[in-house]
């Protein structure tokens, strides 16, 4: 696992977890771990239910939210996205091959209830420069009339109280 990268003070995204990365997440504070790794992306990771009993193991809450490369912006994964970010205890850990593809599922969530803008600054504020998602994450805010109060950890304001991502 690569060092997690928070996008709000409650969500961070990081890369492939191997089965020593669940008690090194619960060891530094995060409660909850999202997959966003469709099972059978790539020889040798670990599937979400293996994942589900390594984070049981660790006392950590899970959900497994697989986002295809090209699904990311589809109903059927924001959806699950925002329901996982609302239920979840955080900080959440959620993970991909790299991160980016969580980091741009959380952007798609949050679009949902937030303000582009400021979600695409907290990215950026994060290390990850999304602005070439703009129309994608403006579409998703414009669905917005189908999901009910967003999660802390949806919420991009609460990225101002992050340090920037070249400070840390």
């Amino acid at each position: 696992m690569d060092k997690p990268i928070f996008i709000t003070p409650e969500f961070a995204v990081t890369s492939a977890l191997a089965p020593e990365d669940f008690a090194a997440a619960a060891a530094m504070g995060f409660r909850s771990i999202l997959s966003n790794r469709p099972d059978g992306e790539a020889e040798g990771q670990l599937t979400g239910r293996a994942e589900a009993v390594l984070a049981w193991q660790a006392g950590l809450q899970f959900r497994h939210v697989p986002a295809p490369k090209l699904d990311i912006f589809t109903d059927e994964v924001v959806e699950a996205m925002s329901d996982a970010v609302a239920t979840l205890n955080g900080p959440i850990l959620a993970h991909c091959a790299s991160g980016l593809r969580s980091a741009i599922a959380w952007a798609a969530a949050s679009a949902r209830g937030g303000n582009v803008d400021c979600i695409l600054q907290a990215l950026e504020k994060a290390g990850f420069d999304l602005e070439f998602l703009r129309d994608d994450l403006e579409a998703q805010a414009d669905r917005a009339r189908w999901i009910g109060p967003r999660a802390a950890a949806l919420d991009c304001a609460e990225a101002a109280k992050l340090e920037t991502a070249s400070a840390a």
